[in-house]
């Protein structure tokens, strides 16, 4: 693809992942077992993301996630989807761990006017797994 005389200018892993995302929510009723749930962003400016995430024995075992925003946004989340999930799942200490750049090393970076992007999968993962933790100190409480 070209772009204003240019080849196109995101690594092949970039278009892989925004032509055929991994773990994005096709169907509302997928999310009804979900364990967390975060929503960032700003519809403003158009970038919102929603993400569900499943949790088992303190690991992110599945992810769904839906995004009203760019290739970039698309593509970061679906790697960082699949890097939750590869493995059998990750802690979630690591997840918490996870940050704009692990992101985009794995996909072999971004062009610098999209690395905005790359954090709002970050973000709305860090939301959900708050909402899993407040859920769990209330069901903690009310035993």
């Amino acid at each position: 693809m070209k772009v204003e005389g240019q080849d196109w200018f995101y690594t092949d892993k970039v278009k892989t992942h925004f032509l055929k995302p991994k773990n994005y929510l096709k169907n509302e009723k997928e999310v009804k077992k979900f364990d967390g749930y975060g929503r960032v962003g700003n519809m403003k400016c158009g970038d919102i993301m929603e993400m569900w995430i499943k949790i088992q024995k303190d690991k992110i075992v599945d992810v769904k996630w839906r995004t009203f925003g760019c290739a970039s946004a698309i593509a970061s989340t679906s790697m960082l989807s699949e890097m939750l999930t590869e493995k059998g799942g990750m802690k979630v200490d690591d997840a918490l761990r996870i940050r704009g750049k692990d992101i985009m090393d794995r996909l072999g970076g971004l062009p610098s006017i999209k690395i905005h992007c790359s954090v709002l999968g970050d973000e709305a993962l860090r939301s959900a797994i708050k909402d899993y933790e407040s859920k769990k100190v209330s069901k903690t409480k009310t035993k």
